[in-house]
């Protein structure tokens, strides 16, 4: 049942409440006016009663918005692994001579964690770094490629980037500012290890 159904549920359920306490109320007010103390112990009912539903309603909520709560911290951090479990491949393909075909499977096997949990930019813009790197390792190395492989890792990182931390604004930076940062960050890195 989805959310907004059951907010619905819990709307009738409430005015229902309050109209049959209303009208209880009003018929128990008449009937024990004559009776001493009667009408404040009915009252004190009512109240008791009006405050668990209220308190049960509220405590329902608040299960249920804990519960969605812990669900997206698992899944925030079920995506940040697999981020890093990439960019550490990344960069361990990047320290090497020359890596073997197991790296380039392990990457294509975080294609399907990433099918897993990752928004459909991310996963078409991974597509697109598989490309890359697919024609840049011919030779089993990123030697004299590093320039292709930072652009496209770039474009990839903005992606992930937005993935993780939704549409925050970032004071008044665009993707493409971003994404022109993280590419002069690459290169400067490029150029002071040359």
């Amino acid at each position: 049942m989805s959310t907004s159904s059951k907010n619905i549920i819990y709307l009738l359920l409430s005015l229902l409440t309050l109209i049959t306490g209303y009208a209880f109320l009003r018929f128990a007010y008449h009937v024990t006016d004559s009776m001493p103390f009667t009408q404040e112990i009915v009252l004190i009912i009512l109240g008791t009663l009006a405050t668990i539903f209220i308190t049960a309603l509220l405590l329902n909520k608040q299960t249920e918005v804990e519960i969605e709560k812990e669900q997206n911290i698992r899944h925030i951090e079920l995506k940040n692994s697999i981020y890093q479990q990439l960019f550490d491949l990344l960069e361990e393909m990047s320290l090497k001579e020359g890596f073997t075909d197991k790296e380039i499977i392990r990457l294509q096997f975080i294609t399907h964690k990433l099918a897993i949990i990752a928004s459909p930019e991310v996963i078409d813009e991974y597509h697109s770094f598989l490309e890359v790197i697919r024609k840049i390792s011919a030779d089993n190395s990123f030697a004299g490629d590093m320039t292709q492989l930072h652009e496209s890792l770039s474009s990839l990182t903005v992606q992930i980037r937005k993935d993780i931390l939704g549409n925050i604004p970032s004071l008044n930076y665009t993707e493409a500012v971003i994404s022109k940062m993280i590419r002069r960050n690459s290169d400067s890195s490029i150029i002071s290890n040359r």
